[in-house]
């Protein structure tokens, strides 16, 4: 495609002018009711059929525009693409939409832009693991601006559904198993996208994803039912979508899964009950892929036109990448079934949208006006979202940090050492791996010829059986004064539709892992993977785990950083580890139970006697085989300091409906180097209308304290932070006892009391 399309905003402005003055409306204020005001005047001027083509979204990611689609956007058939990245291909779409069609109206360009365009940041759990909400909105800052350069004005992110079954493929695209967190980081993220203005160029829309429950999938299996009950529907996986909402958010997805037996591309509860009716939504809703024509192989309607009466009646405004709306729509309202008032409604949302992002004013994308990609600032960005998200599970003797002036050689072994596509992460279409700067590459720079760095890759990739090298990797090892081993997951194992039964470490790692050891040299294991791994079988043979995620473009300065000591780890756990498949699903916010397991109530497997009689082992909830404890708490993450918590206080003992009360503790750097450490609030509402969990995450904060330093870490609280829905699935405070815990850990035990009373 040649470049005459790139700049043809100033050329077009003109014609654009003489559409926009055909609904009696010329480039008013950007502001909401502006907005309305254009919006029903365009409404009143379109046609059925461009109602419903405004309602359509097509794949278009062939840069030889064909001709079936640029008459389909002529005619006022097409209001969305998705998939094409090509700026010149993109603005001649866009000119095709405002200049020959009949009213001119210009189109949303969607892609997903998840974790970064080209310049990658670590994968969305890996950014949770910094628990820092400024450097989630920078990174996706970085990436609106990057992906707005190709002309893409809409993405399909943040993924905000809770993930608490780390054998679900797309526990990689989340934030983590608690709500509050996400919620959190979910409104950065939509800040980021989205900027304080959704006219300025380089912003883009976001879309809080997947509406609502994919996370807890059967099984952990992508696009399987989901049966959650209404109570924690609204406690736990409503927050961030309401959260984001509140945010601002232009677009929500509707999940694949059924719920409760209603496919969410089905849901009238969903969508027509909870984010309109209540939440007063105002954006638009979008289906997944294809996921209109697929509520039929569900079961859930007979063919295609039931299926776009049930999306329609649903509240699914556009569908994606599918021709069942198009095709059966006109007929629905035809024969009375769907009101043409309800698709001026829906449409009205798409339109809006469009005039928000100041579309039909400046349709065009001129990558001159923008950031260069891979900036200065952009790759600085993706290094501090590397850094913070590396979390230290283990440092046993305190292996780590290495000293480059101690160490004579070092042995970096392992798939993932140097892999610079794998260490980009799931869901990257765009990312460039020439980008990326791997570990091994990054700890050469860093210690130049002061330490011979001897690399074997020993295995083919991180699923390989062969063990060919391993004798080498031994040998290797044992010459070496400490041992780097890089494990993991390549990145095509986790994502939509690449879930795990088995999450152990695939293919030979743990025979790889068990031949260095052997040599009796230090180990240190840096794993990059997709989701939380079950390491019981390999925890014990190592001194020091190092884990990464998928880091993205900067990983591996990132890495070789914190290895040699740069750099304090500061990273902590937005999901629990569990220490076999079987625990799950094991996560922090637990309910107590009538029976709660404890250390004097738990008798393992191996310690039951010999004909021991049937109630010996205690009646709580636990397994035999494993206890009730993960492997690796939520919020856990070691440092190169040392960090002590003490004095936890509140403001006052009791407080009433509507007040505010301030818990504080002082923290303490007892080590002797200076880092960041991340304190957390935690809270247990002990009776409760509902059975409510044994800790809630209600506050974290990212410190720098220097050693020696001691500062006080504080968290105000209001009582409606204190809300949850009750049994009438209404939210509510309640009186009554709390208990409150501040510290690095949902494993803290610093715990204060106090009491919440009604005055009336």
């Amino acid at each position: 495609m040649p470049n005459r399309f790139a700049n043809l905003s100033a050329a077009l402005c003109g014609s654009l002018l003489v559409i926009t003055m055909s609904v009696s409306i010329a480039n008013p204020p950007n502001d909401s009711a502006a907005i309305e005001h254009r919006v029903t005047a365009l409404l009143a001027e379109m046609t059925l059929a461009e109602k419903i083509g405004q309602m359509n979204q097509v794949n278009a990611d062939d840069r030889d525009l064909s001709d079936d689609l640029r008459q389909a956007i002529e005619s006022g058939r097409v209001g969305s693409v998705l998939n094409q990245v090509d700026v010149d291909a993109v603005n001649e779409l866009q000119r095709i939409a405002v200049q020959e069609s009949r009213l001119g109206i210009p189109l949303l360009v969607g892609r997903d832009v998840i974790h970064g365009f080209k310049t990658v940041m670590p994968i969305p759990l890996g950014q949770a693991a910094a628990w820092n909400a400024d450097i989630v909105r920078e990174g996706a800052r970085v990436a609106a601006r990057e992906a707005a350069t190709a002309g893409v004005n809409w993405t399909f992110a943040p993924m905000i559904d809770i993930s608490r079954d780390p054998r679900w493929g797309r526990i990689a695209e989340s934030l983590g198993e608690d709500p509050f967190l996400a919620s959190k980081l979910a409104v950065a993220m939509v800040e980021g996208f989205q900027g304080e203005n959704l006219a300025e160029t380089g912003t883009i829309a976001a879309t809080a994803k997947h509406f609502a429950g994919y996370g807890a999938s059967e099984s952990g299996r992508d696009y399987a039912t989901v049966n959650i009950p209404e109570n924690e529907l609204r406690n736990v996986y409503f927050p961030p979508f309401k959260a984001a909402v509140d945010a601002g958010v232009v677009s929500l997805m509707a999940a694949f899964s059924d719920l409760d037996g209603v496919p969410a591309t089905g849901n009238q509860f969903l969508f027509r009950t909870v984010l309109r009716d209540e939440w007063g939504f105002n954006g638009f809703v979008v289906s997944d892929w294809d996921s209109v024509r697929q509520l039929a192989i569900h079961g859930l309607t007979e063919n295609d036109k039931d299926s776009v009466y049930e999306a329609v009646t649903a509240g699914v405004d556009m569908e994606m990448a599918g021709r069942s709306y198009v095709n059966n729509l006109e007929t629905l309202v035809e024969e009375g079934r769907i009101d043409v008032a309800m698709i001026d409604a829906m449409v009205a949302n798409i339109l809006r949208a469009k005039f928000q992002l100041g579309l039909f004013d400046n349709p065009f994308t001129d990558p001159a006006a923008l950031p260069p990609i891979a900036s200065a600032h952009a790759l600085e960005t993706a290094r501090q979202a590397a850094l913070q998200s590396v979390v230290l599970l283990k440092n046993d003797r305190g292996v780590l940090p290495l000293s480059a002036e101690k160490l004579n050689s070092v042995a970096v072994i392992g798939p993932l050492a140097d892999a610079p596509y794998e260490q980009l992460g799931t869901w990257i279409f765009d990312g460039d791996r020439e980008l990326s700067i791997t570990p091994m590459h990054a700890i050469h720079s860093l210690v130049g010829h002061d330490v011979d760095v001897r690399y074997l890759r020993a295995m083919d990739n991180s699923r390989s059986r062969a063990s060919e090298g391993f004798d080498e990797a031994a040998e290797m090892a044992r010459d070496s004064d400490a041992v780097l081993l890089f494990l993991g997951e390549e990145s095509i194992l986790s994502g939509e539709a690449h879930s795990r039964a088995d999450i152990n470490l695939p293919g030979d790692q743990a025979e790889l892992v068990r031949r260095v050891r052997e040599a009796g040299k230090p180990v240190v294991a840096v794993i990059q993977a997709g989701r939380p791994l079950t390491l019981t079988n390999i925890i014990d043979q190592v001194d020091a785990v190092l884990f990464a995620w998928h880091p993205g473009t900067m990983g591996g300065p990132a890495i070789a950083d914190l290895l040699f000591g740069l750099e304090s780890p500061s990273g902590k756990l937005p999901v629990t580890f569990p220490r076999m498949v079987g625990q799950i699903p094991i996560y922090y916010s637990q309910k107590k139970t009538g029976k709660p397991p404890s250390p004097d109530t738990v008798v393992l497997i191996d310690d039951i006697d010999a004909h021991a009689p049937q109630l010996s082992t205690g009646m709580t909830a636990y397994h035999l085989d494993a206890g009730y404890t993960p492997l690796f708490v939520f919020g856990h993450g070691l440092s190169y300091a040392e960090f002590r918590y003490q004095k936890i206080r509140t403001s006052a003992r009791e407080i009433e409906l509507g007040d505010t009360v301030t818990i504080s503790a002082e923290l303490t750097n007892t080590g002797d180097v200076a880092a960041d450490e991340v304190a957390q609030l935690y809270i247990r509402d002990l009776v409760g209308n509902v059975t409510r969990p044994v800790k809630e995450l209600k506050g974290f904060r990212r410190i720098r304290v220097e050693p020696g330093q001691t500062v006080s870490v504080e968290f105000e609280l209001h009582t409606d932070d204190l809300a949850f829905y009750g049994r009438n699935m209404q939210l509510m405070t309640e009186p009554g006892e709390f208990h409150a815990w501040i510290g690095g850990s949902s494993e803290t035990e610093l715990r204060t009391e106090f009491r919440i009373i009604d005055s009336d």
